[in-house]
């Protein structure tokens, strides 16, 4: 039986929490694309790993996770996207498993000072821990 799930160490608030296809359109309709969920660690594993061409082992360790667990993260995000891609669909950043660093990425932002969106733990069950309410 596994363990409880640790939370992924995140340093960046994505900058969007949506991304979709146009096929021509103006101003598309958010109704007509499926959507994929990418988890916010999902979307640091591809920050890191691709964005900032770390090593593999470097972004494990800024992550606070094992190289074969981040694997498993990146290569899940890398098959999420490629789907969006090839099958025109919308990807929606949202829920997961994390905790946000603070700026020097050493120790965990106090939740007295996250903002009421971003929280620690689980996200994505009930509600969208990136959009206020």
């Amino acid at each position: 039986m596994p363990g409880r799930r640790l939370c992924r160490c995140v340093s960046v608030k994505p900058n969007f929490l949506l991304f979709e296809p146009r096929r021509g359109e103006r101003t598309p309709n958010p109704e007509v694309y499926e959507r994929l969920i990418l988890k916010v660690e999902e979307l640091e594993s591809i920050r890191l790993k691709d964005y900032q061409r770390l090593s593999q082992e470097e972004a494990a360790k800024k992550m606070g996770v094992s190289q074969p667990t981040f694997h498993r993260i990146v290569s899940e995000a890398h098959r999420k996207i490629a789907e969006a891609f090839v099958e025109g669909k919308a990807i929606r950043i949202e829920g997961g498993n994390y905790v946000i660093l603070s700026a020097n990425n050493e120790t965990h932002v106090p939740l007295s000072k996250l903002s009421p969106d971003w929280k620690r733990g689980r996200h994505g069950r009930g509600g969208d821990p990136l959009v206020s309410s």
